[in-house]
């Protein structure tokens, strides 16, 4: 455990750092006190090995876990507020980096976005790629569907209206109408790609039925798939994954979002092709 106790020195250099250099009250270095404590308790828990793994996903998640504790917005957000000092000051210092430099604070009355880690992300797909391996036209169709939710950041009401004319495979864009029957065309990757093409060569010709029309993505008796669907495999999907937090389909459009973003994308880039009314999400 000599990372956990690296981790447990910088933490009390810090708390000493802010009565001695910058002068707070003793109440508020005793609330920064506390939410470090928690810090602590988390790393050790998940086993942390020091400051220089923390990361931005690891504060994202422990604050995730303090909301669905019951803690308020005003606590949660003073508590990123404490994760965002002490990791700058152990940039400064040369301890670690800043990585807690991105986490955002909940808005009064709001909850944090939850937002699957990439490796996460990795495991949700693999799982359901080694489902779809067996054949089945129904793991096929849901590969696919989460594939491009999180590859995308569509809605998954703008996923469940999705025609098979709507799909490009060849320039790995798809054409969605959203809000306001607005339409954008939105881009996707090669994984989505191969995932959406399995299911028209295979999945979909098993399912469709007369009643199926020009739908792309087909419900177990060949009709249109519906968004209750969706909704209940994302909760199995989520329920597996690493994390506390809502299991919905919107996780894959904040986690794309937060991913884009992470990866270099520019805000208003990600709200373009998010839709209308979406620059809350990436925010």
């Amino acid at each position: 455990m000599v990372g956990m106790q690296e981790l447990s020195v910088a933490v009390d250099a810090y708390l000493r750092s802010l009565r001695s250099e910058r002068g707070l009250s003793p109440r508020t270095a005793q609330a920064y006190a506390g939410d470090l404590g928690i810090l602590l308790d988390y790393c050790e828990r998940a086993g942390i090995d020091g400051p220089g793994v923390l990361s931005l996903e690891v504060f994202r998640d422990l604050l995730w876990q303090q909301t669905q504790a019951g803690k308020a917005a005003s606590s949660i957000a003073r508590m990123a507020a404490s994760f965002r000092g002490f990791t700058s000051w152990l940039e400064e210092t040369g301890r670690g980096s800043d990585s807690a430099r991105r986490l955002k604070s909940p808005k009064a009355g709001s909850t944090l976005p939850r937002v699957v880690s990439a490796d996460g992300m990795r495991g949700i797909l693999d799982a359901l790629a080694e489902r779809a391996s067996s054949g089945d036209p129904v793991e096929q169709r849901d590969v696919a569907i989460i594939e491009l939710l999180y590859a995308s950041g569509i809605r998954v009401s703008e996923c469940c209206s999705l025609d098979v004319g709507s799909v490009d495979l060849g320039r790995r864009v798809v054409r969605v109408v959203g809000k306001g029957d607005k339409e954008r065309v939105v881009p996707f990757g090669a994984h989505a790609a191969k995932a959406i093409e399995r299911w028209l060569e295979v999945g979909r010709r098993v399912l469709e039925q007369p009643r199926s029309g020009q739908a792309l993505f087909l419900g177990a008796r060949g009709g249109r798939l519906d968004a209750r669907t969706v909704y209940a495999l994302s909760r199995e999907v989520l329920g597996a994954a690493p994390g506390g937090g809502p299991s919905g389909p919107h996780t894959f459009r904040h986690t794309a979002a937060t991913h884009l973003l992470d990866g270099g994308a520019d805000l208003r880039a990600v709200h373009e092709i998010l839709g209308p009314s979406a620059l809350g999400t990436p925010q």
